[in-house]
């Protein structure tokens, strides 16, 4: 399980990053482009946000996280670049 979400982790990373370049990036200059990725680049950050989430509720007991560390895994899901920050400290010698 732990296993997982690692690899969960850093595929929602990468969606988000993904997502925010076809935003930035790609909708100023191609607007039909922009409009035939929106879907499943969105699709498949939101399946990857939603997978984060309940496994670390999941693993949780099994890593011994209080609740602090837990709100914190959660909060890195919203931010760039942070759940390879999470993956780094948290999961590496898992």
């Amino acid at each position: 399980m732990v296993k997982l979400f690692k690899y969960v982790a850093i595929l929602e990373g990468i969606s988000y990053l993904v997502l925010f370049t076809n935003m930035l990036y790609i909708k100023p200059s191609n607007l039909v482009l922009y409009k035939t990725l929106l879907f499943p680049i969105g699709m498949s950050h939101g399946v990857l946000f939603i997978g984060y989430v309940i496994l670390a509720i999941l693993i949780k007991k099994s890593l011994n996280w209080n609740f602090k560390t837990l709100l914190f895994v959660w909060i890195a899901s919203l931010l760039p670049f942070a759940t390879f920050f999470v993956e780094r400290k948290y999961l590496k010698n898992v």
